[in-house]
């Protein structure tokens, strides 16, 4: 594993770099042709790159091309002809959860619904840490059995969240989904459950609003600080029933009026949307929503964190509406892991390292054919973007890891020579003042075999891939990863894995991997 850290907090391009980026992706516009892949790979040696040889990250001009953008019908792994790729940060966790819940219930999870990078990201890393904020960068990878075929993976991660540091006050709107659904077991009385115990643990200096919206939505309790308003904010709580239809626009709507008629100034303001986004009265497209409070979104910087609940989940408008939010998701389906996400990680990741963040990869035509990312198929970036601000990128609190892993065809016979340069950017979540870090990995650095030599996060990131795409196998724009395994050989090494040391979460991995293997005969 080869790792660089720029020597300053900020690492900035020189005037004659970018140009030389500028013209390495005027050169690769004009000389990149379609080949029966998408593109034609010999063409581009030499071009697009820096006086050191590496290929140029893209330029802060619109001249650049987006690798990664394809038609939806495509199945090719590598259309890109620039060696670039570009995405937005995410920490979302929910289409695992959910996976999970679905396959517990005998049934196989919607293709559409399976995002493999959340899979990967549900599984916490031992990256090194920065020694402050901001992010440190490693990127390794092992070869697989498939011919000159390896999974590159980088990882990034922030400083550890510490219990014991004096984080800002969080004013927090909670905005709850009272509608008819949320009757089923696991959905409204998960959410009392886990906002009682919640109240107990923030701090005095904390403060909490509450939202509720059915067909229409109503704030229940106006932003108050914890001091010595728990029991009204317990009453509040207790007070929560299950009504009609769901009015998920007036919810968001309300619920951002709401946060903020009660912003705090120095404390980090959030709203928190706990529903099972069946959305089916007013609005129910996010981009809609989400345009009615965009000024109140972008002047206060008020983030969402989405968390979905029960059997029938509307996936794709709660990972919408918080990409759009500058937020995340997750999701729950028992008290446990209720209690997990409202009384552990809600407190401890309230502070945000970086906003706006976005990771950017190189890879050397000189040893690299063909790449594909794996996941993020609605974050990506279009590469001119990557330095330029205005352009949303994901939003990174402390104690996170964040995990893109891609598919890499070497050039046959290529064991040694520059494989990749990886770059993160992210803006100060109070200056704006932008920051990057970079990590550059060597062919001869990759593990001889995946599963045998490399490391062990390295392998569950893998099998975390691998069953997503299974799971996705039918839907036909994607390509299947390379050597992947059956089911029953994934989920013996994941087995294998959890003996290393015990592991409750590929325990549960596993488990999945089976039921799905069962429902797949």
């Amino acid at each position: 594993m080869h790792r660089y850290r720029s020597t300053g907090t900020t690492r900035r391009l020189t005037t004659a770099l970018l140009a030389l980026g500028t013209a390495g992706a005027l050169l690769l516009t004009g000389c990149g042709q379609s080949g029966e892949n998408g593109s034609s790979h010999d063409d581009l040696k030499g071009g697009g790159r820096t006086a050191d040889g590496f290929p140029a990250p893209a330029p802060d001009g619109p001249d650049g091309q987006n690798g990664e953008q394809r038609d939806d019908e495509s199945r090719d792994i590598a259309p890109s002809p620039d060696h670039l790729s570009t995405f937005a940060l995410d920490v979302d966790t929910a289409s695992y959860g959910y996976a999970r819940r679905t396959l517990e219930d005998g049934s196989l999870p919607d293709p559409s619904t399976v995002r493999p990078e959340e899979f990967i990201n549900s599984f916490r890393q031992d990256y090194e840490r920065p020694d402050g904020d901001g992010f440190s960068v490693t990127v390794d990878g092992a070869r697989t059995k498939d011919d000159d075929w390896s999974l590159v993976r980088v990882g990034l991660a922030t400083r550890a969240a510490d219990g014991d540091r004096e984080r800002p006050p969080a004013a927090l709107t909670f905005v709850i989904d009272v509608s008819g659904s949320m009757a089923e077991p696991g959905r409204l009385d998960l959410a009392k459950d886990a906002l009682g115990k919640m109240t107990d643990r923030l701090r005095d200096q904390d403060s909490v609003a509450l939202v509720t919206f059915s067909d229409t939505a109503e704030t229940v309790l106006p932003m108050t600080r914890l001091d010595d308003n728990r029991a009204r904010i317990h009453d509040a709580v207790d007070s929560l029933e299950p009504a009609d239809s769901t009015n998920l626009g007036a919810g968001v709507e309300t619920g951002y009026e709401t946060a903020v008629e009660g912003l705090r100034k120095g404390a980090t303001n959030r709203v928190v949307l706990l529903s099972d986004a069946l959305a089916n009265t007013g609005d129910t497209d996010a981009d809609t929503i989400l345009e009615r409070i965009a000024d109140e979104r972008r002047e206060h910087g008020i983030t969402l964190f989405g968390v979905g609940v029960g059997s029938d989940y509307g996936d794709a408008l709660m990972e919408r509406l918080a990409d759009k939010g500058d937020g995340h998701t997750t999701y729950v389906s028992t008290e446990k892991e209720a209690e997990e996400v409202f009384c552990e990680q809600l407190p401890r990741h309230v502070d945000l390292t970086a906003r706006d963040a976005k990771a950017q990869v190189a890879f050397d035509p000189e040893t690299v054919e063909e790449f594909r990312l794996i996941g993020y198929d609605n974050r990506q970036v279009a590469d001119e973007d990557f330095r330029d601000d205005s352009v949303d990128g994901g939003e990174v609190g402390p104690g996170h890891t964040v995990t893109a892993l891609y598919a890499v065809r070497t050039r046959s016979g290529t064991e040694a020579g520059h494989l990749a340069t990886a770059t993160v950017r992210w803006l100060d979540p109070d200056s704006r003042t932008p920051h990057e870090e970079s990590a550059d990995i060597e062919a001869s650095a990759l593990h001889g075999d995946l599963w045998s030599t490399a490391p062990r996060g390295l392998q569950v990131a893998a099998a975390a891939a691998y069953f997503a795409d299974a799971l996705r196998r039918d839907d036909t724009r994607w390509t299947d990863l390379p050597a992947g395994p059956t089911l029953g050989e994934l989920s013996s090494r994941v087995r294998e894995l959890s003996r290393y040391r015990e592991d409750k979460q590929l325990n549960d991995l596993s488990d999945a991997i089976e039921a799905a293997r069962t429902l797949m005969g």
